[in-house]
């Protein structure tokens, strides 16, 4: 399966994610009407649009490439910022959109796509990448990910 890795952009994913989650919304029985459940969603996706943010400008502040697609082309470890909470906020900020959106059409079945999403992500963009940065930066790398989590 490594005819995968690093070639669909994670936001082409994130797509993919949400057409599958808004025909997915049709399943009755797992549907469902928390109170404040929009509320919710207002809130995660904006923690999740922030994090995200705050990923990419920190990258940009380094002077280190945001293309998800070379990452042996990063210049540096970032360390910074969200990057001490996560090695992967602008995926996490994805994931965080996505549940979002199962809360806003209130289904139990979209939900169910989030965790493809990050199995998915976790197997075909991070995964290469960790290698990626691995090779290029040793020890350092690997003493970072051991310092911080995946994901969270």
């Amino acid at each position: 399966m490594r005819a995968l890795e690093l070639k669909v952009p994670p936001v082409v994913v994130l797509l993919i994610a949400a057409i599958a989650m808004w025909y997915l919304r049709r399943v009755p029985a797992a549907s469902f009407d928390l109170p404040g459940a929009r509320i919710a969603a207002a809130a995660l996706l904006a923690a999740g649009i922030l994090v995200a943010v705050r990923g990419v400008i920190a990258f940009r502040w380094h002077g280190t490439t945001v293309n998800p697609h070379t990452p042996g082309k990063s210049s540096t470890i970032v360390r910074t910022d969200v990057y001490r909470l996560t090695r992967n906020p602008m995926y996490l900020g994805l994931a965080l959109a996505l549940v979002s959106f199962g809360l806003w059409l209130g289904s139990l079945a979209s939900l169910a796509v989030v965790p493809l999403f990050v199995v998915y992500l976790t197997q075909f963009q991070i995964k290469p990448e960790e290698r990626a940065l691995e090779a290029s930066f040793g020890r350092a790398y690997a003493e970072y990910r051991r310092a911080v989590r995946r994901w969270l």
